[in-house]
């Protein structure tokens, strides 16, 4: 009789795509915001935002290390840390007795969710073995985040990667290209570069904004909404790399939205990126483009 799986997952399940061989799991259900018009990861009913219970997810955590061998651990929905402090210290002490093995803890991070939070807590957190947060940063323009309801600002969004990096978590932040539409790319390109140079992030990356199940929900906030181009996109890329004065900072475009991937650290490899990104423009059948069915979300 083969085991049953020590995790009671509520589907559909999502992670990052660099915590592929990490274990989900889940501290949460849904998403404790759950207005982005872009975004319908967790608009499904059996979705909708809860804690799960605490005595619960130690037990899993208890089975999983009677069970299973891994070295990373995702906590997952949407946002984990929006959870209290002392419930996060209770999973990650969870985490250090029963699988001793791992060595990072990551998870999703809404800017909103460390408003509450300080820096020596979010320290706690880190030496507890939190050591990555992912950022939805999406932009750093104000309109942009206002007409897709994101609920941050750029300032918001700037004083949660601040917090995170005076805690000595790394910060992987996603930028959404396209995100402004043709009417505010510019801006959404040069104020997105602008945050990104102020937190100096550890790791950048870029996806291109998509509707799997239409644009309905997204037009309901900005109506005037007109896509970009495939040349419009690597146009708003080239703009934003331009602009981008980053130190260290991995960055990567190589999520499957993509058109055109991009890897290297920025600023070393930004002049080479810069070349790859022209080439797509001028000569887009020669600069190994995915094809749309390559593409997904």
């Amino acid at each position: 009789m083969s085991a049953v799986f020590p995790i009671n997952y509520i589907e559909p399940v999502f992670r990052p795509p660099s915590e592929a061989h990490s274990l989900i799991l889940p501290v949460t259900n849904g998403c404790s915001w759950n207005n982005c018009g872009f975004c319908e990861m967790y608009t499904q009913p059996q979705k909708k935002f809860r804690a799960r219970d605490e005595a619960e997810v130690l037990a899993e955590i208890q089975r999983c290390g009677e069970q299973l061998i891994v070295q990373r651990v995702f906590l997952a929905d949407g946002d984990a840390l929006v959870l209290p402090t002392r419930r996060l210290l209770a999973i990650l002490e969870a985490i250090r007795q029963h699988m001793p093995q791992v060595e990072r803890v990551s998870s999703y991070c809404l800017p909103r969710n460390l408003r509450k939070k300080s820096v020596d807590e979010l320290k706690e957190l880190a030496d507890a073995g939190l050591k990555m947060a992912y950022v939805g940063a999406e932009s750093g323009d104000d309109e942009v985040l206002a007409r897709v309801n994101k609920g941050e600002t750029f300032e918001s969004t700037l004083s949660a990667l601040d917090k995170l990096g005076q805690a000595g978590i790394t910060r992987s932040v996603m930028v959404l290209n396209g995100l402004g539409g043709q009417l505010l790319s510019e801006q959404h390109a040069l104020n997105s570069a602008r945050l990104m140079n102020a937190a100096q992030p550890e790791y950048l990356s870029t996806l291109v904004v998509s509707f799997p199940t239409g644009e309905a929900r997204f037009r309901a906030g900005f109506a005037d909404y007109q896509p970009l181009s495939q040349d419009q996109l690597f146009r708003e890329i080239e703009q934003l790399l331009q602009a981008l004065e980053l130190r260290d900072t991995v960055f990567r475009s190589d999520h499957a939205s993509n058109y055109l991937v991009l890897k290297g650290t920025l600023g070393a490899d930004k002049a080479r990126m810069l070349a790859q990104v022209r080439k797509a423009i001028e000569q887009p059948q020669q600069a190994h483009l995915r094809q749309e069915w390559q593409r997904g979300l």
